[in-house]
């Protein structure tokens, strides 16, 4: 019993660091992404040229109104099509959808497949600006 205990614990302790490791860069920093408002992402999209927005509702919500310029990648379509066309895992990623839920799952599985900036605004229903359809 002694001996199961033992290597259970050793079991633990050996997930535990897998986890914590698993998420960080080559120099160590743990990798996430940034949540910002929709006020910042706005401020993003008004004064810099090189990013890209995700929107990760499904087809037909994002038929009925989107942000302009907007990429569908629905949350559950992240992990196999994220490599495909989004290459540059230091691009800066805008991700929204409708209420926040399903950007920050999509999000948090940008930076699991290695992406490094990414910045998660919650969801349509909050943005005051214009959208398209």
């Amino acid at each position: 019993m002694k001996k199961l205990s033992g290597f259970v614990l050793i079991l633990l302790i050996s997930l535990f660091l897998f986890v914590l490791t698993a998420c960080q860069d080559d120099d160590g920093n743990t990798l996430t992404y940034e949540q910002i408002t929709v006020k910042q992402a706005k401020e993003i999209m008004d004064t810099e040229t090189d990013y890209i927005i995700i929107d990760a509702r499904t087809e037909e919500e994002f038929a009925e109104g989107h942000i302009e310029n907007a990429i569908l990648i629905p949350e559950y379509d992240i992990a196999k099509r994220a490599e495909k066309e989004l290459p540059d895992k230091d691009a800066l990623i805008l991700v929204y959808c409708r209420s926040g839920r399903r950007s920050k799952i999509a999000s948090e599985e940008l930076v699991n497949l290695g992406y490094t900036n990414v910045k998660e605004f919650g969801g349509i229903i909050d943005w005051p600006y214009e959208i398209v359809k």
